[in-house]
This record gives structure tokens, C-alpha cells and sequence, in this order.
């Protein structure tokens, strides 16, 4: 079994990366690394990058995950091949684009994108914002699926991942202590569904809302508090249609837990997405009709 170390990068494609561009910077908050070779790179923690926006179709996206060793990397190219997965390994080029030692690329049974990379380069100085959004770090993808029960057999039969709670049929997987790093919403289409950072407190989530709504920007969801992981949110829609997550208080399910853990099962419905009483205006959140 694929043992994830954690989650990396996302790769978003935009036909305005000016405009998208300016939204990471001054809306989410997040520190312009570097533009080259038409991307632009940014910061949220001590990671050399961990969102890019680059020239490009708006539904190409591509999430990175970290192993540890070059011997793992093998050994996943070889699972994933037994599986029947097709998996590509990255040239010199697609390397430097991702500053990693090397990669590999597949994707999952929905299609969703997914890099498995070697040695993703850190940053040598702090990571500084634009502006104060209070950013602690990218932490986790919602995901498309077009089969909920069939991308979770392959998520964790395949890549480890373990369900740490469900929504009707959506999983919300974890790979490490933190309560989900990939969360997969039914849906008709692959790709990203929604990108979170996680801020310190209440308070930047709060200090948030007001400031998108000052600013224009369509807010989603929230503010709110997940009833599955405990987090405080607040989603917001960006360039391209994506929508972005502030969250707090995510809830860690430590090793001493993880021996006696059991998924909890919450109906599909707001009051499963918010414990307060907001109401999505998400179409892979909403109750069906």
C-alpha cells in the first residue's frame, strides 16, 4: 500500500492568470514566490510553493502529494501499474516547473490529476503575505467524484488514505493525524472542488468575511463550524470558479485514537455540513432536491 506523507501542491489552469494572480495576493492572502515559464507560484507556509496558477485550460488541475523516499516512489509507480493505472514519470522539464527531485503522474478512477512527488524543494526564508490573512498553511482538496464508494476503495485500498468520516456517500480521508486532507464530493466532473488554508483563529475567519464582502468577492459557505472535523470556516469563491476555504480548529485524530477509530456516518444535509445553521451555495454541498 501508497503510504502519503502529506499533501504538496495544487496546479490550477486559468485563461487570466493576471487577474488570478492579483486574487491570490490581495483576497486569499497568500506570497507571490515567483512567476517564470508562464505560472505563477505562491507561498502560504515554509513549502517553496504550494499553488500555482498557470497558462492554461481552467479545468486542468492537478494536486501533488509527498513520499518519503525514491524507493517508495518506485514501488508506487509498480502498485499503481498493477492496479491497472496508467502512471507516467515526470521528465526534467515538469520537474524544475514543480521543484521536486522527480514525480510521478496518474489519475484516479474519476480522473482527478494527482503528482506523487520526490523531494519538493522548502523555502529558505519565512513566509511573508501580502497580506495579514492570518495563514498558518494549504492543508487540504476537496476532489470531484463521479463514484463516491468506488474512489474511496481506490484512495484507500490503494493510496492509504484512511475515512475518518462520511457525509451521505462523500469520504473525508486522512493520511496523517489531521482529520481529512482529501475530502471527494459526488459530483459529475473531475478536478478540484474547493482548496483550504488554515488560519489561526476565529478571529481571521471573521476579519475575512468582512473583508471579501467589502471587497466583492461572492462568499460560499459560512461562517460556520463543521460538525465532522469541529473547524470554523468560511468558503469563497475564486477566479475561475474555484472555491477557496479559511478553516480553525481542525479536529487531529492523534495515534492512540487511531487504534479504536470509527468513521462516523452523517446524512447528506446542511445541518451535517454546518452545526450553525448556514446554508451552502455550493452545488456538491447542497441537499438534494
Amino acid at each position: 500500500m501508497i503510504n502519503l506523507l502529506d499533501i504538496r501542491y495544487v496546479r490550477l489552469g486559468t485563461r487570466q492568470r493576471d487577474q488570478a494572480d492579483l486574487f491570490a495576493r490581495e483576497m486569499l492572502g497568500l506570497e507571490r514566490a515567483r512567476q517564470e515559464a508562464g505560472a505563477s507560484y505562491f507561498r502560504s507556509d515554509s513549502r517553496d510553493h504550494t499553488l500555482v496558477y498557470f497558462d492554461g485550460d481552467p479545468a486542468d488541475h492537478t494536486v501533488g502529494f509527498e513520499l518519503r523516499t525514491a524507493d517508495e516512489l518506485d514501488a508506487a509507480a509498480a502498485e499503481l501499474s498493477n492496479a491497472g493505472v496508467e502512471v507516467r514519470h515526470g521528465c526534467a522539464d515538469e520537474c524544475e516547473q514543480r521543484h521536486v527531485r522527480s514525480f510521478i503522474h496518474f489519475r484516479d478512477p474519476t480522473g482527478n490529476k494527482i503528482d506523487l512527488v520526490l523531494g519538493p524543494h522548502h523555502s529558505g526564508r519565512r513566509y511573508f503575505p501580502s497580506r495579514d490573512a492570518g495563514i498558518t498553511g494549504f492543508s487540504h482538496v476537496g476532489l470531484c467524484t463521479t463514484d463516491a464508494q468506488r474512489d474511496e476503495r481506490f484512495w484507500t485500498q490503494v493510496l492509504g488514505a484512511r475515512v475518518s468520516d462520511r457525509i451521505g456517500d462523500a469520504p473525508l480521508l486522512r493520511i496523517d493525524e489531521v482529520h481529512h486532507k482529501v475530502a471527494m464530493f459526488p459530483t459529475t466532473r473531475s478536478g478540484v472542488q474547493h482548496v483550504n488554508h488554515q488560519v489561526e483563529s476565529v478571529d481571521d475567519i471573521m476579519r475575512a468575511w468582512y473583508m471579501l464582502q467589502k471587497k466583492g468577492v461572492k462568499i460560499a459557505f459560512g461562517p460556520g463550524r463543521h460538525p465532522t472535523s469541529g473547524a470554523r470556516f468560511l468558503y469563497f469563491f475564486g477566479p475561475d470558479g474555484m472555491i477557496f476555504e479559511y478553516s480553525t480548529g481542525v479536529r487531529l485524530i492523534t495515534a492512540e485514537e487511531e487504534l479504536t477509530y470509527q468513521p462516523r456516518q452523517f446524512p447528506r444535509g446542511n445541518e451535517s455540513f454546518c452545526m450553525w445553521g448556514a446554508v451552502p451555495d455550493i452545488a456538491e454541498f447542497r441537499e438534494p432536491a
